[in-house]
């Protein structure tokens, strides 16, 4: 049985490296969908999030079945308990993906971003992209270096992010209300994108360590 159990816990980290690739291929196309106004490849994200939800749903149904079953002692419970909200905020990274993808639908057969903030969304949707990988290799891993990465990149896109309002309260900028409204929300869930993926990367760090790390000072 103890062999099971543990065959178990296997499978729901495999379980989330499922997740996690899944969600990076996403944020992929998500973003070339975005950039090159490709309503079809936007519509391919979109159906594909119910894969990332169904799978998540299988995790944390067979999470809650061996928390339910099996009695799990301290360490185990930790990586059970913390499988169900790492899936969560990949489900999320999913989810903010699919956002980006219909902002595309939206203004399809325009462009979202204005010519003057291609460039910056081009740099952090290569950061979202570079974090998902690292949350794949990690999570295989367990190099903990790459939790340092993976916040120095959010970081990055954070600075970007501010940079975008920015521009916007800017005297000169005279884009319309529409682009405004979706040059704000596209910058926003690509910052939350990263933010999710700290999230995930903190909670690897704290089963392999087992020493939960206060979130740094703003």
């Amino acid at each position: 049985m103890r062999k099971l159990f543990q065959e178990d816990l296997h499978n729901l980290g495999d379980q989330l490296s499922d997740i996690a690739v899944l969600v990076t291929e996403a944020m992929e196309k998500a973003y070339r969908s975005f950039e090159m106004a490709d309503v079809q490849l936007a519509e391919e994200v979109i159906a594909a999030d119910a894969r990332i939800d169904a799978k998540q749903s299988d995790l944390d149904e067979k999470a809650i079945e061996l928390l339910a079953l099996q009695g799990p002692v301290a360490s185990d419970l930790r990586l059970i308990v913390g499988a169900l909200r790492m899936s969560t905020s990949l489900e999320r990274m999913g989810d903010l993906a699919r956002h980006i993808a219909q902002l595309t639908r939206l203004r399809y057969p325009d462009t979202v971003a204005p010519a003057a903030l291609v460039e910056v969304y081009r740099k952090m949707a290569e950061k979202d992209v570079a974090i998902a990988k690292k949350l794949v290799e990690l999570m295989v891993t367990r190099q903990l270096e790459l939790v340092a990465e993976i916040h120095s990149l959010n970081e990055q896109i954070n600075e970007m992010h501010a940079g975008i309002f920015i521009t916007i309260a800017r005297p000169g900028w005279e884009a319309s209300a529409a682009t405004t409204a979706d040059v704000t929300l596209a910058s926003r869930y690509f910052e939350r994108f990263g933010d999710h993926g700290v999230s995930v990367a903190r909670k690897i760090q704290y089963l392999v360590t087992g020493e939960w790390e206060p979130e740094p000072a703003a």
